[in-house]
């Protein structure tokens, strides 16, 4: 991955018209699509004619982890790419049978049920991915932590039924949340949690580690050109030329989550992550007071202030956390974590002054990689 400049960052305001009235464009939808034709094969269109890289791409579909998982391989035809990419894509059924929790049994089910009364030894994969969500943890100061089941269930959020909970609820709610309460031991390779009631579910993270696994299970197959999507949201991209992705790279669109179908910026990836976060679908009214799914683990409260968070990783697991982490964060704290983090990038949209507007600010993202796209 190119190394990302620290501090760079740019702000551009959009003017709009009307806003959606109560309502949020689908975060990243058709992000792919605004690039890419969605036949196959198909010539590979890019976002402008003068950067357009030759070739044609194949594209594999997988359902799993309740989204679509989508592969889009670009073919130079001196080589038969069905059987390595079907091959990879199986590794997703994989990691959806360890992480689930939503399956009587499975490895992080059984881990739930017995952390609290023992440690319980887990496998290397799966102990890895514990170790990656602990320092996500400490990195974002409690914004990213996958304890935060009970939080999402008293709000309602689970069943997609929104609901305003009274303070005791919240309360009882936040005495079992919280990462500080498991304690991992590499040596033994266990996980224990500190009280009864704790319990890990990786859904802000689990899309983008199974990216990640099918990416290493393409790269062991020699396949090096490719860009894929888990539901669209978190997308992993590699490319040989990682030196100027601008070029040769994968172009994905970011929308306007105020205006659906339009596109506030366009982004080059070689060889990263690049995941984008908001309460587009999932959120309720109560007396005039909009409330979304992503909730802060720390109070016990859905996130305010920011319109979508989208961050750029050299992994689609942490790109995957770290947008939820970043929407969950705001602006100040978004941009005081990209200064002392320069390996990461995050792109913020937020209401602008103007009405309907939406301002987007870009960190540690040099100007060669985006460009911005006024309205018509």
């Amino acid at each position: 991955m190119e190394p990302m400049s620290k501090s760079v960052h740019s702000r551009r305001d959009f003017l709009r018209g009307k806003a959606a009235a109560g309502a949020i464009a689908d975060v990243v939808e058709n992000t792919l699509d605004a690039v890419l034709p969605a036949e196959s094969p198909r010539p590979l269109a890019a976002a402008s004619p003068s950067d357009a890289p030759t070739g044609l791409v194949r594209i594999y579909h997988r359902r799993a982890m309740a989204c679509d998982f989508e592969l889009r391989v670009r073919d130079d035809r001196s080589r038969d790419l069905d059987r390595p990419a079907i091959a990879a894509l199986d590794l997703v059924d994989q990691v959806e049978d360890r992480l689930t929790v939503y399956r009587d049994h499975g490895a992080t089910v059984e881990m739930n049920r017995a952390a609290a009364a023992a440690p319980v030894v887990v496998d290397d994969d799966l102990f890895r991915l514990l170790e990656l969500c602990d320092r996500l943890y400490q990195i974002t100061g409690g914004a990213f932590d996958p304890t935060s089941g009970p939080l999402s269930r008293v709000w309602g959020f689970h069943r997609r039924e929104g609901r305003l909970p009274d303070g005791g609820e919240i309360a009882q709610a936040l005495a079992t949340v919280g990462w500080d309460q498991v304690a991992l031991d590499p040596k033994a390779r266990t996980v224990h949690f500190g009280a009864e009631g704790v319990e890990i579910n990786f859904n802000s993270i689990g899309k983008g580690w199974a990216l990640d696994r099918v990416g290493e299970g393409l790269a062991e197959r020699g396949v090096d050109d490719f860009l894929m999507h888990g539901g669209r949201s978190t997308l992993l991209a590699h490319n040989p030329s990682k030196d100027a992705p601008q070029a040769h790279g994968w172009w994905v669109a970011l929308p306007n989550p105020l205006r659906p179908g339009e596109r506030l910026a366009q982004v080059g990836l070689a060889g990263e992550a690049f995941s984008t976060s908001g309460s587009a679908t999932q959120f309720f009214e109560h007396e005039g007071r909009r409330f979304g799914h992503l909730i802060d683990p720390r109070t016990g409260w859905p996130a305010e202030g920011l319109l979508s968070a989208s961050a750029l990783a050299p992994t689609a697991a942490e790109a995957d956390a770290l947008s939820t982490a970043f929407y969950v964060m705001g602006a100040e704290a978004t941009a005081s974590f990209c200064d002392a983090n320069p390996q990461y990038g995050a792109l913020l949209v937020e209401p602008s002054d103007t009405a309907g507007g939406a301002a987007l600010s870009v960190f540690n993202l040099p100007e060669d990689r985006w460009r911005p796209e006024k309205p018509d």
